[in-house]
């Protein structure tokens, strides 16, 4: 690797990076942080717009508020069945649909790559997948959340490119051996591909995760995750706020609605540095040939 010479002009555009990072960084962060501090403030300061980066007048009211509505712990427990079990189908689904799209030698293989990228592109549409689910008798049932997005196309391609980036002399040296082609998955190309893997599986665990619109089409009130149940909590509120005429409730609405925001992404942010390793390897692995 050549050595890396301090000349202006690498100064120059070193600094413009780190500035753009900075920034970006201050753009994403900034924001949780002050919805983070209104959630923690109290009514009389946020009325008074006190409240910048740091809570005024501390107090939990906000998140005792979500935290006492009914049938609230067991919406978090449906989405944690959700993200774990969708998350996992989804993956074992697009694992083992990518390794045989990963053979150029496979027969139909641009047919099917064809299949793939169109339906990526053209959907049927609400309508139609609603009319799909329900003639599989899946509405009202867990499985509406599971089954019919267990596969992402974005992501099958990510996982295509990972396996197609692995060296052919060792699945040819598995298959001398007499391993036969699951073995080659589940020995060899499965954990030479946990960047990818790891990847692919927090893009699945977000969207699991974050997915409301199709569990108030497809589920029961008691089967709803969080994300609905606190975008329900967020409406309520932004009503009671607003036609009150109260600055207390309105103050109270503004504070749970950040509360809201908190505990809908502290999860995520929690997963994420454990995956933060993976992440920038499993995106642009097999982008680089040669």
């Amino acid at each position: 690797m050549s050595k890396y010479y301090k000349t202006k002009e690498n100064v120059v555009f070193d600094t413009i990076v780190n500035l753009v990072m900075i920034f970006t960084l201050l753009v994403c962060f900034l924001p949780f942080v002050y919805m983070a501090a209104l959630s923690f403030s109290s009514s009389k300061a946020i009325i008074n717009n006190q409240v910048l980066f740091w809570p005024v007048g501390f107090n939990l009211d906000a998140y005792k508020q979500i935290f006492t509505y009914p049938n609230f712990f067991q919406a978090y427990g449906n989405t944690f069945i959700y993200t774990i079990g969708g998350t996992t189908i989804a993956m074992l689904m697009t694992i083992m649909f990518a390794y045989p799209l990963s053979k150029d030698n496979l027969m139909g293989h641009k047919v099917f790559m064809k299949i793939v990228v169109i339906s990526m592109f053209f959907a049927g549409g609400m309508i139609p997948n609603y009319l799909l689910v329900s003639s599989l008798h899946l509405t009202g049932t867990r499985w509406a959340m599971l089954l019919p997005f267990c596969i992402s196309q974005f992501n099958l391609i990510i996982m295509i490119n990972s396996f197609k980036s692995l060296p052919h002399e060792l699945e040819e040296a598995a298959l001398i051996d007499g391993l036969g082609y699951w073995g080659i998955l589940r020995r060899i190309i499965v954990p030479l591909s946990t960047a990818a893997i790891a990847t692919v599986g927090l893009y699945y665990a977000v969207f699991f995760w974050n997915d409301w619109f199709n569990s108030l089409i497809y589920l029961n009130k008691e089967q709803y995750p969080v994300m609905l149940f606190l975008r329900n909590i967020v409406n309520g509120t932004a009503m009671v706020g607003d036609g009150a005429g109260s600055a207390d409730k309105s103050s109270l609405g503004i504070a749970i609605k950040s509360a809201v925001i908190i505990v809908s992404t502290l999860p995520i942010i929690i997963l994420y540095p454990f995956l933060q390793k993976y992440f920038v390897k499993g995106l642009t692995v097999g982008g680089v040939k040669g």
